[in-house]
């Protein structure tokens, strides 16, 4: 899976940083290096399906991070 951008939503960076500590640039980092990319679930809206990306950071963390 190629990812071409993000839209980030505050609410979600707000609960990234302050229930999960992690921030955006850790986030972009799992995906953009040697990410899995796996099919979660049918979104509620056509052509909005649910993935989830297992990835690791610069820093050697561990992320799943899911998305539409």
């Amino acid at each position: 899976m190629k990812m071409t951008g993000a839209i980030w939503l505050d609410d979600i960076v707000e609960k990234l940083a302050e229930k999960h500590n992690v921030g955006q640039d850790e986030v972009l980092q799992a995906l953009e290096g040697d990410a899995q990319f796996r099919f979660v679930e049918k979104g509620y809206r056509t052509g909005e399906d649910v993935y989830a990306a297992l990835g690791r950071t610069e820093a050697g963390r561990y992320l799943t991070v899911f998305f539409v």
